[in-house]
């Protein structure tokens, strides 16, 4: 556990439960501008996807994601 919350992969990502929503987050490094954009948030080193209801819940764009961060 990284960050008081579970993350996965060496902590390329992590998921965490807030009263509103979940948030999905992703380690950034190495990745092009073009594939960074596709997450939420201004961090410089990770960024999020935020959940708001299981109807937000894109599986497709979360997979594409998980793969973007484990090829690097």
């Amino acid at each position: 556990m990284k960050w008081g919350v579970p993350s996965y992969s060496d902590g390329k990502y992590y998921f965490v439960a807030l009263k509103t929503h979940v948030n999905l987050g992703f380690s950034i490094k190495g990745l092009s501008k073009d594939k960074i954009d596709l997450f939420q948030g201004s961090g410089k080193t990770m960024r999020i996807i935020e959940i708001k209801s299981e109807k937000n819940i894109d599986e497709k764009q979360i997979i594409k994601l998980l793969k973007f961060i484990e090829e690097k």
